[in-house]
Order: structure tokens, then C-alpha cells, then sequence
């Protein structure tokens, strides 16, 4: 059985790579085109620097005892297998050439692949510390070309299965001596630790002449067998100027070459004196790497920062990545994007990111990649080290708020045009006849208002769909507020319907304040929100969007801060009337007649509303990310791990196991979960091979990813996604027609008739995309069903910048019409200030959570670099409940009821509760009784018998 495994394992190290997460759409695709080793470097080796040192060969210890078979093969054992030593000078093998008085060893008869010569290195070696492997191998027999050989490591854990460590491989021939190098690190300590070499096809002999296994630094091995441990400030990176040439560098699938200057002198280091090139790079993931295992600790976050540039190839300019290339004790193998940054060919900039590893990886290589194949990356410095807490944050200091006061001048027309310009060359002029009642969603903000004027400015020689009526705003905008936008617009003739927006001009950055799309001659609301963050030299307010010649018009446009505060009163008395219900307690039994009086507790254990998060199958490796998940949530969905990208990245290669692992999770402890997503409309999110698929071909993978999935898992998602962002995409429809999405539903409902099918979208609920307006969302939704599809949910997934309560609100008013269940299906808000991400976080949760067609809310995740958008996190990365994460509990803890008094006369006790489980403790002078008891959801008050 354990060598089956073995070469069972060696098969998968010759696999293509699969990369199991995704951090960009381009890098995706190379990787699944690129074998997991090239010509030009080992991806797991550790190479020679250019002054031809090799790594290993320094005055460290060897701890592999006999390592030359000077003494026969005395500590070295044949796997399964036959081997002996001959001597330099028998001339055994004549194709190969071996200095006089030289031993090597033969291992022969081999029938298997994974069949080769072991030593037990388990006094050598220690946890934490990082050894380094160099082999002289060889090969001999029958075969054509070269084979490879492969450094391999069998962990043996006391009742545990035996895990096997791949190092390194060499491809090696019949003419001369190979060097194969690698290196390798222990998170924990094995019961035993077995090393040995292995893998050329059966019928092969093996050659090998010397092996060192050596612990180079002094620092990181000693005499006790543990590893030291580095202080916050410590650089994990080995050489990280370059000055002892490229050790510890190497070329992921390129050369890499170290430099004083370049370009005839005109390129020299930012700092130091010298740095590296990545060059001929044939594909994007080409780059400089190094293997960092043994010197990054589980659930520590850690900083990265490299000075970086590129060169050659006729670019200019390219996205330039820092990504991590992890592969676990499993061989489970994922790539995590650390940073990106827009490099040049003229300046050295900087790249900046941070990274955590949950669990504790059998290696962990840290790689720049990204430009296009042909230009080179270049490489100063890089820094990795223990990222340093954040000092606490602050609120925001805002003075004089002035909520619901509108910072527009002259928005009534009383003065002409004064305060207004058109922007560009166009000709505005003001005219009477616009709506003179407040837009509704600015009335739901501010309340009783004056009426408009009825005025409106008319903008008409338009030459550009940007040219409007504009207004500097720079003075009046403050900081870390929240406003909302309002107006009344309207269009003159145009073929086809046009899209208006409010934008702004913060200095030289484009804001969307709102956005409406318009085809007849009526007036219609704009609404939207918008926060600056960072202090802004200008600040420009303008209305623009229909084509050139279309005339547009504007009235009583309004830009207020918003007072959330007053909103959330009026939420809570919702919240109250939808997910609260009278309950009486009736108490009988034995001692009924004497309980008169009794000091009862009741206490509510769970509230049933749906509060979900996205997680991720390496989330589950971090113990602290569990506890907290499994305590404050009771649904989830998988963030990627159910995509068909993640289950059949390559056709027919399927992985399920990550899904399977996160299910098993979820059902042992009772938490739910919604399938995200059956298919992906939008086409840069499809995988090569699937868009390289004629009709017939793609309809039969349509098919097989329904059957496949739909019958895997059925009965086990309580929701599908069925083809996620259909108003941003339309693949599948352009290939297949409109009738495909029907399908899709029509089929899975077919195959698995239990969960219910969501449409789901996003910018549905911020005014701020026409693509994807409710209005435009229900006509979508209505198409579906009247072509016969099972639409049982609309899924809005809440990616959400300075939300705005009645913004919000109506977009669910609109939605609520169709009688569907609306679920939050990716909530997530970002701000660098801590106080204001929790402030947008309480919006929408309470927006939501008071809608009485809302009957679910999903985070899109809670713990920080394990979300799609930054500065969205509750909890930090090391586990730190921020003050967002602290707001979430809080209100959790509000949506929770408590109650205490005494029976009454009849044996009753009564309280208003939300709807979920809970317990009652009847408190008497002996004894104390508790019972459970569930209030579920109905019109009038609940009776609950308690029998004592």
C-alpha cells in the first residue's frame, strides 16, 4: 500500500499545473497552458548563483552518512529493488566519467517508477529549519533521451497517513553526471523522516554518485534540533540586493541574470549596487523566485515590498504581480496574489502587498510575474517581513455636519445661471416647466421639503457626451461624509435610449454620483451617493452622458450629507413589526398552582434570520477563522471553490475535493449553504478551454457541468446561482442563444428539484449602473419566467461604496413587486477608516434586515487578505475584531431577545421576541428548571406550552 502511494505521488508531480486560486483571468490561462516544470529551471529547485557556487556547498554539515558510498552501501537501503556500489575505475558504465577513486551507486531491477534508494535522515533533521539537497545522479538502460529523477521526502506520522514531500527533479541521460537541487522545510516534526531518490521509467537503473543534504545558515540550525525564531524587523528574504550574485535566486521558467548597470548605464540600482532581470520569459508567469519554506509561520500576516521595473520588448508599461505559490502537505497547490503595481521602463517603483498562510505548507515560493513574454522583469530589492500592527484608529472628526443641507448653489434657478458653467463648449439656458415635487428618494431622506421651482437648465449644442451644466463644489464637500445625490433629468430627441449621470471631478479621478438611463420624453429621477476620503485640491460637480447633439435637462439637483443615525430609528421600528413576535409562555405541571410569582429568565440562543459569509477552502485550515465563522454565522457560500473555473479547470480534470471538504465542514456544524454558481455569463471569467469550444462542443460541456454538479450535490445546497451576472454578460447567450439560460434553469431544476434557483447581479441597489437597474433587473427576471424558467430568487450581491439607506430601500421597493425572495448575496463596503466601513456595514445591514422582502444576508467575507476588496475586512488579519467586526456583533447582540420577570397569576409569562431558538430558566427556591423552545415566524401572538 505505501508504495503504491508513492508512485501514485510521483505521477502527480508530472501533472500540468492546476491553479487552484485565481488572481487574475490572464495568468490563469498561461498557467493552465504551462507544465509545472520547465527547460530553462526547475520551479522547485534552488539554482547556482553566476559565480557558479552551488547551494549546498558551503561548510555546513552533511547529514546524510555515507554520502559518497565510500562505505559500500552502508546507511542507504534499495526500495523494493536491487542496488550496489562500483567503483570509478571498473568502467561499468563507459558513457559516463568519474574522477579516480570515486564510488557511485547502481540501483536496478527496478519495476516501478517510484522505486529507488532511501536513507532514514531523521536524527538530522529539526522543524522551522530550511536544508538544502544536491544529488550527482545519472542513468543507464534501454531508453532513448533523458529521464528524470526525482528528491523525494517520506513523512511517517504515528497513527497518521504517510504524506511524501516532492523536493526536486533532474532530467538526467546516459552521457554525463546531472546536479539535481532543492530544498525542503518541516512546519512539524515527523516520527520519521526518510529521504530517497526515485523516478526514472521501470527498466531504468538509477546512478547516483554523491548526495549532500546540508542546513547552510548557522543561524537557522543548531545543536538542539530547533529552530530559531526571527524577530519582527527580520527580512525572510535570503540575499535580497543581490550582493552574493542569485543565490537563493532563481528563474521561473526564464533565466535570470544579475547586473551592476544595464542599457549602456542608463539602468542602475534605486539602491544598493546591483540587481537582477528575469528575462527571456516566454509567458506571463515567467519571473524571478525564491523559495521562502521553513521562514513564513502560519497565521502570521506578512508585508512585502520590492523595488521593481521592467525592460525591453517595445512595453513601456505593464501590470507587474507579486504571487505566492503555496503547495500543503497534501500537494493541494494554490497561488495567492500578494500586490500588483503599474511598472515602467524609466523609473524603479514600488510593489506592496501582504500575505498569510493558514495552514503549514510543505513549500512556499515567492514570485514577480505579470508583464508580457519577451520583456524583462527587473528586480533591486525585496523585503519580507512580519507585518507590523496598525495603530488604533480613530473616527473621523467631522464638525458641523449640516445633514440634509444641500451644498449646490443656486440649485431653485431664482439667480439665472450664476454659480453654473457648462462644461466645454455648449450653451446652457434656464426654462420652466420640471417637476416642482422632491425626487422620491431624496423626500425619504429629508423628510417635509419645499417644493422645487419648477425651473430647470436646458443644455443644448452639445459636441460630447460629457459636455453639461457643472458647479465647483470643492470648498463645500468635508471629508468622511456621506452624501447622496438627487435630481430630475430629462432628455430631448435621440435615437435609442441614453444614458445621465452625476459625476465628479476629485482632482483628476472620475466619481459616479448616480446614474439613470432614459428613452422617451418624461422626467426621471437620478439618484446616487458618494465620500471622499482623501483631501482634494478640486472638486467638480457635472451632469453629462447622452451622445452628441442630445439635449439635455436638468432640475433641482441636491447633494447632502446624509444623517444615517435618523434613518436607523425608522429601521428599527421596522425591524421590530417584521421579525419580532408576541409570545406567552403557559406553564403547567405538578407544581402549576404553586408557580404564581416565580422569577423566570428567557434567553434567545439564535436568531433564524440567514447571516452568512463566503469562505474558502484554505480558510479552514485557520482555526481562529473557524471559530469565529462557526459563532457568528449559521449560512455560508464558497467563494470560488464551486466555480466551474475551480471544479474542470482543464477539460476533464476535475476537483471536487476542495468543495466536498468545505461541504463536510459546513454540515458538521450545522450551518447552511448556497451554491455559488453553477455558470459564469461573463467571458472573462470562462476558461480557455471551455471558450475554445465550437456550438456542438460547448452545448454537450453546458450539459455535463449541469448533470455533473447538479447530481454530485444533490439535496445539499439549499440555493443555486444558476448563471451569475447575466445584465454584465452574455457568453453563454452569444453562443448558444437566448434559450440557453432558460436551459440552464429548466435543467438543474430538473437534476435537483429541492434548492432554489437565483438570478444574481450586481450595482442593482446604488444607482449606479444602467446595466443593471432594478428596473432592468425585474423586465430580465420576467423574460426568464414567462420562457418557462424557475426563477425562485433574485440574488443582489451588495458590493456597495457609501451607502445610502433610501437609495437602497427603493431598489428592494422596486424588486419587492415580483413576490420573490431578495437575498444580500455578497455584502461587502470598504473604507480605509475603520469607523466609516462599520458606519456603510450598519446601512445595509439594516436596510436589509428591515425589508420585509429580504429573507437573507451573505458578507462576501469578514477576515482581512481573504477578501476580494481591500479594506472590506471585520477581523484583521492575525484575528483583531476591527471596529466593522464590532459593529456586526453588536447589532447580532441587538437581534437577539432577552426577557425576565415573574409568572402571573394563570401561569403565563409574556415577551416580544425575534423569531429563532431560545431558553427559559424557571428559577424557584430548590430548583432551577430550563426548557427550550423556537418562536417561528407568523401574524399573531405565539402560545407556548411549557410543561415542568
Amino acid at each position: 500500500m505505501k508504495r503504491l502511494l508513492s508512485c501514485s505521488f510521483a505521477r502527480r508531480l508530472f501533472k500540468p499545473r492546476t491553479q487552484y486560486t485565481i488572481h487574475s483571468q490572464e495568468s490563469k490561462e498561461s498557467m493552465e497552458k504551462s507544465p509545472m516544470t520547465t527547460s530553462n529551471n526547475n520551479f522547485d529547485s534552488q539554482s547556482s548563483n553566476e559565480n557558479g557556487k552551488e547551494i549546498g556547498s558551503a561548510a555546513a554539515t552533511n547529514i546524510v552518512l555515507n554520502h559518497e558510498f565510500s562505505d559500500g552501501l552502508n546507511s542507504w537501503q534499495p526500495n523494493c529493488c536491487d542496488a550496489f556500489v562500483v567503483p570509478a575505475s571498473s568502467g561499468y558504465h563507459k558513457g559516463l566519467t568519474t574522477e579516480e577513486g570515486c564510488c557511485y551507486a547502481v540501483v536496478t531491477n527496478r519495476k516501478e517508477c517510484w522505486q529507488g534508494l532511501e536513507q532514514d535522515i531523521t536524527s538530522g533533521v529539526s522543524a522551522g529549519s530550511t536544508y538544502t539537497v544536491s544529488a550527482c545522479v545519472g542513468a543507464s538502460g534501454t531508453f532513448q533521451g533523458s529521464v528524470d529523477v526525482l528528491a523525494t521526502l517520506k513523512l511517517v506520522y504515528q497513527n497518521s497517513e504517510t504524506n511524501y514531500l516532492f523536493i526536486a527533479k533532474k532530467s538526467a541521460s546516459k552521457e554525463c553526471w546531472e546536479i539535481l537541487e532543492g530544498s525542503f522545510s518541516l512546519s512539524t516534526m515527523p516520527d520519521q523522516v526518510i529521504f530517497y531518490l526515485e523516478g526514472p521509467r521501470a527498466g531504468a537503473d538509477l546512478l547516483i554518485k554523491s548526495v549532500m543534504i546540508t542546513c547552510p545558515s548557522s543561524t537557522a540550525c543548531d545543536s538542539s534540533g530547533t529552530a530559531s525564531v526571527s524577530t519582527d524587523d527580520d527580512n525572510i528574504i535570503v540575499n535580497p540586493q543581490f550582493d552574493d550574485g542569485l543565490n537563493s535566486w532563481s528563474g521561473r521558467g526564464c533565466k535570470v541574470v544579475s547586473h551592476d548597470s544595464m542599457a549602456d548605464g542608463k539602468i542602475t540600482p534605486m539602491s544598493g549596487k546591483y540587481f537582477a532581470s528575469a528575462t527571456e520569459r516566454t509567458q506571463t508567469w515567467n519571473g524571478i523566485q525564491q523559495d521562502i519554506t521553513g521562514r513564513v509561520k502560519r497565521k502570521l500576516a506578512y508585508e512585502v515590498t520590492a523595488v521593481v521595473r521592467i525592460y525591453g520588448n517595445n512595453v513601456t508599461s505593464a501590470d507587474l504581480r507579486g504571487t505566492l505559490y503555496v503547495k500543503a502537505a497534501d500537494n493541494r497547490e494554490r497561488y495567492i496574489g500578494i500586490a500588483s503595481v503599474q511598472a515602467t521602463d524609466k523609473d524603479w517603483v514600488k510593489l506592496q502587498g501582504k500575505f498569510l498562510i493558514n495552514d503549514s505548507p510543505s513549500q512556499v515560493v515567492v514570485f514577480l510575474e505579470g508583464p508580457p513574454p519577451g520583456t524583462d522583469i527587473l528586480l533591486n530589492n525585496c523585503v519580507i517581513k512580519h507585518a507590523s500592527k496598525a495603530p488604533p484608529p480613530s473616527p473621523p472628526v467631522i464638525e458641523d455636519a449640516a445633514f440634509g443641507v444641500n451644498i449646490i448653489t443656486n440649485t431653485s434657478l431664482n439667480d439665472g445661471t450664476n454659480g453654473w458653467f457648462p462644461l466645454g463648449n455648449c450653451t446652457m439656458s434656464v426654462q420652466t416647466g420640471s417637476p416642482h415635487i422632491m425626487p422620491p428618494m431624496a423626500r425619504d431622506s429629508l423628510g417635509a421639503h419645499e417644493p422645487l421651482s419648477g425651473r430647470y437648465i436646458l443644455v443644448t449644442n452639445r459636441t460630447q457626451n460629457w459636455m453639461g451644466p457643472a458647479q465647483m463644489i470643492t470648498d463645500k464637500v468635508k471629508l468622511y461624509l456621506t452624501y447622496q445625490v438627487s435630481a430630475w433629468v430629462k432628455i430631448g430627441q435621440a435615437s435609442g435610449p441614453q444614458s445621465v449621470n452625476v459625476a465628479l471631478g476629485v482632482d483628476s479621478q472620475w466619481v459616479n454620483g448616480g446614474q439613470v438611463e432614459i428613452s422617451d420624453d418624461r422626467w426621471h429621477e437620478i439618484g446616487g451617493s458618494f465620500r471622499i476620503e482623501k483631501q482634494a485640491a478640486k472638486v467638480m460637480v457635472y451632469i453629462q452622458g447622452p451622445a452628441a447633439g442630445v439635449n439635455l435637462m436638468v432640475a433641482g439637483l441636491q447633494i447632502f450629507p446624509v444623517d444615517r443615525r435618523a434613518r436607523f430609528r425608522h429601521l428599527k421600528r421596522q425591524t421590530a413589526k417584521i421579525h419580532k413576535r408576541d409570545v406567552m409562555l403557559k406553564f403547567s405541571g405538578s407544581d402549576s398552582g404553586s408557580l404564581h410569582g416565580t422569577f423566570i429568565r428567557v434567553r434567545q440562543l439564535q436568531n433564524s434570520f440567514p447571516f452568512g459569509s463566503a469562505i474558502s477552502r484554505t480558510n479552514m485550515d485557520n482555526e481562529d477563522f473557524n471559530a469565529f465563522f462557526v459563532k457568528n454565522f449559521n449560512w455560508a457560500v464558497f467563494g470560488n471553490e464551486l466555480k466551474w473555473y475551480w471544479t474542470e479547470a482543464q477539460q476533464g480534470n476535475f476537483n471536487y475535493k476542495d468543495a466536498d471538504e468545505l461541504l463536510d465542514f459546513c454540515t458538521k456544524n450545522n450551518i447552511q449553504v448556497r451554491g455559488h454558481c453553477i455558470f459564469w455569463e461573463v467571458v472573462g471569467t470562462v476558461q480557455a478551454w471551455v471558450q475554445s469550444l465550437n456550438k456542438n462542443d460547448l452545448m454537450t460541456a453546458v450539459q455535463n457541468r449541469l448533470t455533473g454538479l447538479l447530481t454530485r450535490y444533490k439535496g445539499k445546497f439549499e440555493h443555486y446561482d444558476v448563471n451569475n451576472e447575466m445584465m454584465h454578460g452574455s457568453f453563454y447567450q452569444d453562443r448558444l442563444g437566448k434559450e440557453i439560460r432558460v436551459n440552464m434553469f429548466k435543467t438543474a431544476h430538473q437534476l435537483d428539484p429541492s434548492p432554489i434557483l437565483f438570478v444574481n447581479d450586481y450595482h442593482v441597489e446604488d444607482g449606479s449602473d444602467t446595466r443593471s437597474s432594478p428596473e432592468k433587473y425585474i423586465e430580465h427576471i420576467l423574460d426568464l419566467q414567462e420562457h418557462g424558467a424557475p426563477v425562485g430568487g433574485i440574488g443582489i450581491q451588495g458590493h456597495i461604496d457609501s451607502p445610502v439607506g433610501p437609495i437602497v430601500c427603493s431598489a428592494l421597493d422596486k424588486l419587492g413587486i415580483l413576490g420573490l425572495p431578495i437575498w444580500f448575496t455578497e455584502v461587502d463596503v470598504s473604507s480605509d477608516n475603520e469607523y466609516v466601513r462599520a458606519d456603510d456595514l450598519e446601512v445595509m445591514l439594516r436596510e436589509a434586515y428591515a425589508h420585509p422582502a429580504v429573507e437573507g444576508i451573505m458578507l462576501w467575507g469578514f477576515w482581512e487578505l481573504f477578501m476580494s476588496r481591500p479594506n472590506a475586512h471585520l477581523v484583521n488579519a492575525e484575528g483583531d475584531i476591527n471596529e466593522a467586526g464590532k459593529r456586526y456583533l453588536a447589532l447580532k447582540h441587538e437581534w437577539l431577545s432577552h426577557s425576565h420577570g415573574h409568572i402571573d397569576e394563570q401561569g403565563q409569562f409574556s415577551f416580544s421576541g425575534f423569531h429563532g431558538s431560545y431558553e427559559v430558566e424557571v428559577i424557584t427556591v430548590s430548583k432551577k428548571i430550563s426548557k427550550k423552545f423556537v418562536v417561528d415566524k407568523g401574524d399573531g401572538a405565539l402560545l407556548i406550552s411549557i410543561d415542568l
